[in-house]
C-alpha cells in the first residue's frame, strides 16, 4: 500500500467515525459554546470544511491563499458566519469528497514533494500537510464529543459497535 493510498483509506476510516457523531447533532445546538471565546457547535463546523479545503489547496496546489489570511489574522479572519445545521455538513462532505477525489488523482510522489511559505514560516511535505487534514478532523471530532456530553447527549464509544 502506498502513503497515497493510505492516506485515502485513513480519511474515510475517520470520517466514518465521525459521521456518527454528526448524527447526534441537531440545530439547537448550532450556536452553544461552553464558554465565552470558545468556537461554538456550528464554527467548528464551519471550520471543519473551510479549513480542509484551505489546507487541501496548499498540498495538492500550492495555493496559501488560506493561510495568507488565517496565519496573520486568526481563525476568525476565514471563518465566516455558520448556516443551517444541514448545509454545514453538506458542505463537510462535500469538502471530503474533493479532498479525496483530488488527491486520488495525484501522483503518488506529490506526497514527497515540499511546500514552502518562509514569510509565514512555513515549510512542510505534503504528505505532513495531508495528513494533518486527518489529525485536525479526529480533535474536533473529540471536541464535538465533549460539547454533547456537555450538553447531555450521549455519544457513541469508540470500541463499541452498536448490535444489529
Amino acid at each position: 500500500m502506498t502513503l497515497q493510498q493510505f492516506f485515502l483509506k485513513q480519511k474515510q476510516a475517520i470520517r466514518n467515525r465521525t459521521e456518527e457523531v454528526f448524527a447526534l447533532l441537531r440545530p439547537e445546538h448550532m450556536n452553544w459554546k461552553p464558554a465565552q471565546g470558545a468556537l461554538s457547535l456550528g464554527e467548528i463546523l464551519r471550520h471543519l470544511w473551510v479549513s480542509e479545503e484551505g489546507v487541501r489547496r496548499v498540498a495538492i496546489d500550492g495555493n496559501f491563499a488560506y493561510y495568507e489570511t488565517r496565519i496573520p489574522n486568526g481563525l476568525g479572519a476565514v471563518l465566516g458566519t455558520p448556516g443551517a445545521l444541514e448545509d454545514e455538513l453538506a458542505n463537510i462532505a462535500r469538502v471530503h469528497r474533493e479532498t479525496l477525489d483530488a488527491v486520488a488523482a495525484q501522483p503518488a510522489e506529490l506526497f514527497e514533494q515540499e511546500r514552502a511559505y518562509p514569510s509565514l514560516g512555513f515549510r512542510r511535505k505534503v504528505a505532513v500537510i495531508l495528513f494533518g487534514i486527518n489529525e485536525h478532523e479526529i480533535h474536533h471530532r473529540a471536541q464535538l464529543m465533549a460539547y454533547l456530553r456537555i450538553l447531555g447527549t450521549p455519544v457513541p464509544e469508540p470500541f463499541k459497535r452498536p448490535t444489529n
